[in-house]
């Protein structure tokens, strides 16, 4: 990356100062560096390069000492990190590690904290949806927690100006639930998804089944290839970073534009403990970081400063910005800050057997699934519960793994292993968590990690109207799989705790009042004006469709009001 400063940081002072380094701190840094903004952007992991840094990305499954599994030693070294499935041996140097990422929980709470530049970027699931109007204006009709302070209209345009940079891949439906992206060509459906889509959609009028609308490039068009991308190679590694930047990574799609400019200066291992804040002319002045190594101290001045560390460090980061001025954590007029913390919930749905079609594969692993819009609390339809849900899944064919508990042994069993098994699918739903109150996160100062940074405590659970919604989750998806003519259909409920997800938010809401809220329509801190948040802390409700590309999008237009409001002398 030309022009990338990674050094030691000597300057302590720029225009702008970006916390964080993954979705929305990678947009962040992007935005304000071509709008001609000198930006410095900390990051508390590590350096990881792109390509070169992904070391376990190109590599046979022979080539793993334990086949991508954990130790006994690992997991009792980290018994947070794996009791979930994102951590295992391929990508443990990803991930802080438990003794580092020190928290409490009066209820569970699986937080995935990575250490590495790019963040989380590196290993989301990219599924790639806008939110609408029905979900904007959700609270307000229902009379549930605080209105968004936006529509999606204010939004629309800033989707269509990420999605066109980052290449989603999907297909068009014109669904009010679902507003359509700029698309790339939609991935194609394996025979057995197609044929359940048309019987799902005969016999459920309404019902909708497309594939998934992901940040993969199905075909690089000129915004990717002049920053390196290419097309998705199909191998489906994407949790170990992508060396063909073939989907979205701060590495690989906002950094290198960043850089370009010659006016981004990344700092790693940079712990953010305090945004300092001057109570005469009511704007943050700079930062206090801790070197995650050294544990020196510096302070670096700007004249804004985004804060995209993720929705819980965010968060932590304001409640622990203190100040006389805000001695409840900064922008914490309300009290609302650290509290109507949202996640998606999940783990739930069906999976069946599908007869026939055994002449029929597919090409290589698509990194890629089938989507089922919501449908729940749509139109006429009306539940016992507020919001819904939407299903995400695929079919395949058995490996030849399904002959480990096998009995059987000859040379029939050995030709038999040499082919695929038969067809199978599974739908599996996220539903939609309401911004309750009572789900808070807030810290314990009693107890510090290394950094010196207070340890987050999490009080949250799952209420009745998600308990109610489970049951249609579960039902639906094995009525939807036996009405399309699979056999043996099993529903699940392996249970879902918050955090499980990965989509974390709230706790640092937009709204319409200080009073209510702690930022503003346009991400702003109230009473700190040169401070915005952009990441999931800001969101007002949680939709049921994956939140990130709403990140990217209200990061590009929160910089694009900063760098107005600083020309104009307002901030």
């Amino acid at each position: 990356m030309a022009n990338l400063n990674i050094d030691a940081v000597k300057d302590m002072t720029y225009d702008a100062i970006v916390v964080g380094s993954g979705v929305s701190g990678g947009w962040a840094a992007k935005e304000l560096t071509e709008k001609g903004l000198r930006v410095l952007m900390l990051e508390r992991g590590k350096q990881l390069e792109h390509v070169t840094g992904y070391e376990n990305a190109l590599k046979a499954p022979w080539q793993l000492q334990y086949n991508g599994r954990l130790t006994e030693e690992q997991k009792e070294t980290h018994p947070k990190l794996s009791r979930d499935y994102p951590y295992n041996e391929m990508t443990e140097k990803y991930w802080m590690k438990d003794a580092d990422s020190l928290y409490k929980e009066t209820k569970r709470f699986d937080w995935f904290r990575p250490n590495i530049v790019g963040g989380k970027s590196i290993m989301w699931g990219r599924q790639s949806y806008r939110l609408s109007d029905i979900d904007f204006e959700a609270n307000a009709k229902e009379g549930i927690a605080v209105d968004w302070p936006i529509r999606y209209k204010d939004i629309a345009p800033w989707y269509s100006y990420v999605e066109k940079h980052v290449g989603i891949s999907g297909e068009k439906l014109g669904l009010p639930q679902l507003p359509d992206s700029e698309f790339l060509p939609p991935m194609e459906m394996f025979c057995v998804e197609k044929e359940v889509r048309k019987r799902i959609e005969k016999q459920f009028p309404g019902r909708v089944m497309t594939i998934g609308r992901v940040a993969n490039l199905s075909a690089a068009g000129k915004a990717q290839l002049g920053i390196g991308r290419s097309a998705c190679q199909y191998r489906n590694q994407c949790a170990l970073g992508c060396p063909y930047g073939a989907y979205f990574s701060t590495q690989s799609c906002t950094l290198p534009p960043a850089a370009k400019t010659g006016r981004l200066t990344l700092r790693p291992d940079s712990m953010v403990t305090n945004i300092l804040y001057n109570k005469d002319t009511h704007k943050a002045t700079g930062v206090r970081v801790v070197d995650a190594v050294t544990l020196e101290e510096r302070i670096y001045n700007a004249k804004i400063v985004f804060v995209c560390a993720s929705a819980l460090g965010s968060t932590a980061l304001l409640l622990n910005s203190t100040s006389e001025r805000f001695p409840d954590g900064m922008g914490n007029d309300s009290g609302q800050l650290g509290h109507n913390l949202m996640d998606h919930h999940f783990r739930i749905g069906a999976s069946g057997e599908w007869e026939g079609d055994l002449d029929k594969y597919y090409y290589g692993r698509r990194a890629n699934g089938i989507y089922i819009p919501r449908y729940r609390n749509i139109g006429n339809d009306k539940r016992d519960y507020l919001r819904g849900f939407g299903y995400q899944g695929r079919a395949s064919r058995e490996s030849w793994q399904r002959g480990i508990a096998e009995l059987s042994f000859g040379a029939d069993f050995k030709e038999e292993m040499t082919t695929p098994g038969h067809w199978q699918m599974g739908i599996g739903g996220f539903g939609e968590t309401l911004p309750y109150y009572e789900n808070k996160m807030y810290l314990d100062k009693t107890e510090k990690d290394k950094w010196g940074m207070p340890l987050v405590v999490f009080d949250a659970d799952l209420r009745e109207n998600e308990i109610k919604m489970r049951e249609d989750m579960k039902n639906d998806a094995a009525e939807m799989l036996e009405k399309s003519g699979l056999k043996n259909v099993k529903a699940y409920d392996r249970g879902s705790y918050l955090g499980m997800a990965i989509h974390e938010m709230g706790t640092a809401r937009m709204g319409r009042d200080q009073k209510t809220s702690v930022l503003n329509g346009n991400n702003q801190v109230w009473g700190a004006k040169n401070v915005f948040v952009t990441d999931g802390a800001c969101m007002t409700s949680a939709s049921c469709v994956n939140p990130s590309l709403t990140y990217m999008a209200l990061t590009a237009r929160a910089a694009d009001f900063a760098v107005k409001e600083l020309n104009k002398k307002n901030i």
